[in-house]
């Protein structure tokens, strides 16, 4: 039955790729265990499962069903739910690997997986909603985890973090073949 589940889902729920490594390995040298952690975007769960024993509290969102049902199945309290919507709670660490693909029109795809990959056409979009809503949802001491892509403007992403106040510092960084991942934490 978990086999024919795992097949039903297949591509239609993000694959961990190197971008979630790098969230997660950032996620693991920042994490208390006292902390409350809310991870966005949850996918396939593997940062918030991992991440469940080492910290007080996890929960995992995700406006894919399919994403929902998979990490809850594994034992994470999730939520399906377009980034806060609807959440009243404060965190003290949250995690988010967005949607950062600058995605024209002609570019998207259809089903569930264009939500894990579509960040409109400067591929900020998603990230620039998160920005917005992110300081209601931390606790005093709080900070979030923001994995960026250089495929949606690094300058522009600090420009986006400088308007809304946040102080941020780069903590994970990693090149591949197109694109230059990094992790902006944001306090």
């Amino acid at each position: 039955m978990a086999q024919k589940k795992q097949f039903e889902s297949k591509g239609m729920v993000y694959e961990p790729a190197e971008d979630t490594f790098l969230l997660y390995r950032a996620a693991l040298a920042e994490a208390r265990p006292n902390d409350s952690v809310l991870e966005i975007g949850c996918g396939k769960g593997l940062i918030c499962c991992n991440m469940a024993s080492k910290v007080r509290t996890v929960l995992a969102t995700d406006l894919n069903p399919h994403a929902v049902r998979i990490t809850r199945e594994s034992g994470v309290p999730t939520v399906r739910m377009d980034l806060f919507r609807g959440l009243k709670a404060k965190f003290d660490m949250v995690l988010f690997n967005p949607p950062y693909l600058p995605t024209s029109e002609e570019e998207r795809i259809d089903g569930w997986l264009n939500y894990a990959l579509d960040g409109g056409p400067s591929g900020r979009e998603t990230i620039e909603r998160f920005l917005e809503d992110l300081r209601s949802h931390l606790s005093p001491q709080g900070r979030a985890l923001l994995l960026v892509s250089s495929l949606a403007g690094l300058k522009e992403i600090e420009a986006l973090a400088i308007a809304a106040e946040w102080n941020f510092t780069w903590v994970a960084s990693e090149r591949h073949f197109f694109e230059e991942l990094r992790v902006l934490k944001l306090f």
